[in-house]
């Protein structure tokens, strides 16, 4: 079976043509959609399903900024458990912790413009977070520094979301 990126004929890189790869997706869809191979034989059904099933998982990693690049420091030899998982610098901690408590505060105050600042802060480390992939794997090649940088893009995403949860309880509760 080949890489999610041969699949659909693109150059293995983080900096990824989002219209591309959704042309790329459709054209090779249209190629092995099960529906093609319905008076084909079972075989023939079954590996069109197979690589239907294989273009959808493709796609919706590659269509996916953490998860492309994940999959590229994994590509690379490069798992994203064990050393990596742990090997985040003090400075991100201590900002995880900052974050923390401070929506804690949001969500004791129901602090609505706090949490939009929060949450400004929050997408600025995220497109950050992006570029220094981008550059770290497309230029460097540095597949380890990637890492952790998927790490640290794991956890900002996850607080995003986070914050949009908050956002509904706040928006919900009255100001004290």
């Amino acid at each position: 079976m080949p890489d999610h990126f041969s699949l659909f004929g693109l150059e293995p890189r983080f900096g990824l043509d989002n219209d591309l790869l959704i042309r790329a997706y459709r054209t090779v869809q249209s190629h092995v959609h099960p529906d093609r191979y319905a008076a084909a034989g079972s075989a023939e059904q079954r590996a069109a399903l197979q690589w239907a099933t294989l273009a959808n998982e493709a796609y919706q990693v590659l269509s996916s900024p953490l998860r492309r690049a994940a999959y590229l420091c994994e590509q690379h030899g490069v798992p994203l458990t064990g050393e990596s998982a742990r090997s985040v610098p003090s400075d991100f901690l201590a900002l995880q912790l900052e974050w923390r408590q401070t929506l804690e505060q949001i969500r004791g105050e129901h602090d609505w413009q706090r949490l939009e600042e929060l949450r400004g802060e929050a997408v600025a480390l995220y497109q950050q977070e992006l570029r220094r992939l981008e550059s770290k794997i497309d230029e460097e090649r540095d597949f380890a520094a990637a890492a952790e940088g998927v790490h640290r893009l794991m956890f900002v995403e996850k607080f995003i979301k986070e914050l949009e949860t908050a956002g509904d309880d706040v928006r919900a509760s009255p100001a004290t």
